[in-house]
C-alpha cells in the first residue's frame, strides 16, 4: 500500500506499507485456497485502519495476475472490498503493464527516448515499449517468480535441469512477443519491481556500488544460485533479502530468458511500479486528465461513431442523471460510466446493424481499453448491450444484487435517452422532468410536445411495455 501527498503537482510518499502474502502460491486447481484468502484479508485488515482517514475519492484499490486467473476470485474481492470499505478493481494483464509503466516513467529522466520496461511480478511479466509518460506496446505474460517457482522449484530444491526447464518455458513465453518488440524497437532498458530489484540490489552488494544489471552479471549469479541444493541455501548471498529467496531461483530464470530472447544488454532499475502507478492515474482524475476519456474517444475514433447522434444521447442521459441521481441514489463514478456509455452506444454498427447492440457488447469486452478496470469495463458492455430491444433481464440477473441495481437504473437512464436521438438538434431538447423512485419512473413534458412529436411518444410507449416486462414502471 502506497500513501502519498501532492506537493505542486507531484507525488511524494508518506507512508509504504507492504506484506509478503503472495496469493498466487495460494492458488489450487485454479481456485484460492481459504488459507490464502485468510492471509491476505488479515493483510488488508490492517491496511484498512489507514485508509478510513482518507477521503472516499482519494483511494483506489486494485488487484493483478491472481485474481485475473482465480475462479473464485469474485468472492476474494468481495471480502477484500468489505474489509477495506472500498471496491476492488481486478485489471488486465495490459492495463497492469500501462500503470506500471506510468509508475516507473515518473521515476526517470523525462525526454524522448524510447523506453522497454520490464516488470517481473508473482504471477506474470508485464513488458511495455513507451515514451516519456505514455504506454505505446503493452503486453502480460504468464511467467512469474513464484508461479515459477510452484511449478520448477517444488520444496526449494534448485536442480540444474529444473532450471533450464524454468529458463526454456520463458524463453518460449518471450517468442510470442520478440518480433513485434524488436520491430518496434527501444533505446534504453528499464527493470521494475521485485525479482529485478532484487537481482540489482544482489550486484551493488557485491561491487559496493550501485549497478545496472548485464548479461554477464546474470550468467555469473546462475552459476552461483545453481551451487546450491536448496533455496535455504541463498541466505550466503549477500544483498538478497530473506523474503526473495523462494522465489528468486525462478525470477532469475526468467530474467535470463528475456535477456536472451529480447537481446538485452544492459538494464537499469527503478523503485517506480504498479503502486505509483496507480497513484499518478489517481492523480490525473482529480485534475480531470481521466485517461478514460481518451480511452473512449479513440474508440468512438476507431468505429466512426456519428458524434452528432452520441452527443445527443449523452446530454439527455446526463439530464436524465441529473434528475434522479438523489431518488436512485447513484453516484458521480455512476454518471461518468453513463456518459461514456451513450458515446458508445452506436459502436456496433461498424460491423452490421442487425444487433449492433450485442455488436458493441463485443466489441467493448474484448477491447484493450486504458484506463478501466475489467468490472468497468463489464459494466460498460451491458449497459451498452441493454440500450434497446427487450430489456436484457438474464444479464442483469447474472450480477450481485447491488451491482444488478445498480447497473439496472443505468440502463433505464439509457434508453430513455436513445429515445430521443431523432428531435431536430435545432429545436432542442425538451426541458422535461423526470422523477424516479424504486422501479417506477415518471416523465413530465411541457404541454403538447408529445403530440408535436409522434414518433418520440410511439417508441415511448414500446419502451414502456419493454420496461414492464423488468419490473419497471414507466408513467409519461
Amino acid at each position: 500500500m502506497l500513501v502519498t501527498r501532492v506537493n505542486q503537482g507531484e507525488l511524494r510518499p508518506v507512508e509504504a506499507l507492504g506484506e509478503h502474502v503472495q496469493l498466487a502460491a495460494g492458488l489450487h486447481k485454479g481456485r484460492l485456497t481459504a488459507e490464502s484468502m485468510t492471509r491476505g484479508l488479515h493483510c488488508l485488515t490492517q491496511f484498512s485502519q489507514a485508509l478510513a482517514v482518507l477521503k472516499p475519492d482519494a483511494v483506489r484499490v486494485v488487484a493483478t495476475n491472481t485474481l485475473r486467473a482465480a475462479k473464485n476470485a469474485a468472492e476474494f474481492t468481495a471480502r477484500a472490498s468489505t474489509t477495506l470499505g472500498y471496491p476492488v478493481e481486478v485489471i488486465s494483464g495490459r492495463e497492469e503493464a500501462r500503470l506500471i509503466y506510468l509508475g516507473v516513467a515518473h521515476t526517470l529522466a523525462d525526454d524522448d527516448r524510447a523506453r522497454l520496461m520490464i516488470d517481473i511480478g508473482g504471477g506474470s511479466t508485464e513488458v511495455v515499449i513507451g515514451k516519456r509518460f505514455k504506454a505505446r506496446l503493452t503486453e502480460s505474460l504468464h511467467m512469474g517468480c513464484v508461479s515459477w517457482r510452484e511449478q520448477f522449484f517444488p520444496n526449494g530444491h534448485i536442480k540444474r535441469k529444473a532450471f533450464e526447464r524454468a529458463y526454456q518455458a520463458a524463453y518460449l513465453e518471450v517468442l510470442n512477443i520478440r518480433k513485434a518488440y524488436r520491430r518496434r524497437g527501444w533505446d534504453n532498458v528499464v527493470g521494475s519491481s521485485g525479482t529485478l530489484n532484487a537481482i540489482a540490489d544482489v550486484l551493488t552488494a557485491q561491487s559496493g556500488e550501485k549497478r545496472e544489471i548485464t548479461r554477464a552479471d546474470l550468467e555469473q549469479l546462475k552459476v552461483r544460485v545453481l551451487g546450491f541444493n536448496n533455496v535455504d541455501e541463498l541466505a550466503t548471498i549477500k544483498g538478497l533479502k530473506e523474503r526473495r529467496r523462494s522465489v528468486f531461483p525462478g525470477g532469475l530464470a526468467i530474467c535470463c530468458a528475456l535477456f536472451d530472447a529480447l537481446e538485452i544488454d544492459l538494464m537499469i532499475t527503478s523503485r517506480g511500479a504498479l503502486r505509483e502507478g496507480v497513484a499518478y492515474e489517481l492523480l490525473g482524475r482529480l485534475a480531470h486528465e481521466d485517461v478514460r476519456e481518451r480511452t473512449v474517444n479513440a474508440m468512438m475514433e476507431r468505429s466512426h461513431v456519428d458524434i452528432d447522434n452520441a452527443e445527443r444521447v449523452e446530454e439527455v442521459a446526463a439530464h436524465l442523471f441529473k434528475e434522479i441521481q438523489k431518488s436512485w441514489q447513484l453516484s458521480d463514478a455512476d454518471g461518468d460510466l453513463l456518459s461514456w456509455a451513450a458515446r458508445l452506444h452506436e459502436i456496433g454498427l461498424s460491423i452490421a446493424h442487425s444487433q449492433f447492440h450485442k455488436h458493441g457488447q463485443y466489441l467493448i469486452n474484448n477491447a484493450d481499453l486504458p484506463g478501466f478496470s475489467l468490472i468497468e469495463q463489464q459494466a460498460l458492455g451491458i449497459l451498452v448491450r441493454g440500450h434497446r430491444r427487450k430489456f436484457p433481464v438474464s444479464v442483469f440477473n447474472g450480477l450481485p444484487p447491488g451491482e444488478r441495481l445498480r447497473l439496472e437504473r443505468l440502463c433505464v437512464l439509457l434508453r430513455l435517452a436513445v429515445l430521443f436521438k431523432y428531435v431536430e438538434s435545432a429545436e432542442g431538447m425538451p426541458r422535461f422532468n423526470m422523477k424516479a423512485r424504486s422501479y417506477r419512473c415518471d416523465l413530465d413534458f411541457p404541454a403538447q410536445w408529445l403530440s408535436r412529436h409522434p414518433l418520440t411518444e410511439a417508441q415511448l410507449r414500446i419502451e414502456q411495455n419493454y420496461l414492464r416486462k423488468a419490473n419497471y414502471q414507466l408513467q409519461f
